[in-house]
């Protein structure tokens, strides 16, 4: 085959390749998953990082919605990388076992194949400090703090975070 046939050849096959994608369905749009409207998740996130501040503690916060997608992540001057970090994998925690990271804390104390779970993803961190959001019972995200000097502290924080915004919740 020489040149101009090769090249003849490369226009059919990208041509017939274009034809194939434009008759390819469009990807259906994800849905959003229920959590609070980012209004409220900033409102949260930031009531939390004053409530760390007026303890004096450099901090980071994070909202997700219920599918663990980040709303909002607000970090304090002076933040560290890992409470930035800790403070999403605090609230995916929460998120995916349903409960405060302070309880898993002290359940995987006494319950090895929880703790073996949480331990095997690098994701997850059962330190105080992931608290959840729920209307009328059903979980519909959460918020984890990260970087305050114990991890009580984030998890009293979160809760501030959380109380701000509870009864608008939807």
């Amino acid at each position: 085959m020489n040149l101009k046939q090769t090249t003849i050849a490369c226009a059919i096959a990208l041509g017939a390749a274009s034809t194939a994608l434009a008759q390819t369905p469009p990807a259906t749009p994800v849905p959003s998953a229920r959590g609070p409207g980012l209004d409220l998740a900033l409102e949260a996130a930031q009531a939390a990082i004053d409530s760390c501040k007026a303890r004096d503690q450099k901090a980071a916060v994070s909202v997700v919605d219920s599918a663990g997608v980040v709303r909002v992540l607000l970090a304090s001057d002076g933040a560290s990388p890992r409470g930035v970090s800790s403070s999403t994998s605090k609230a995916v925690t929460a998120l995916t076992f349903k409960a405060p990271t302070s309880q898993l804390a002290e359940t995987i104390k006494t319950d090895k194949e929880l703790a073996d779970k949480i331990a095997a993803n690098t994701n997850y961190n059962a330190r105080a400090g992931g608290v959840l959001l729920a209307v009328n019972g059903e979980i519909i995200g959460a918020v984890g703090v990260g970087g305050a000097r114990g991890s009580n502290v984030d998890e009293e924080c979160g809760l501030v975070g959380v109380q701000k915004i509870q009864s608008r919740l939807r």
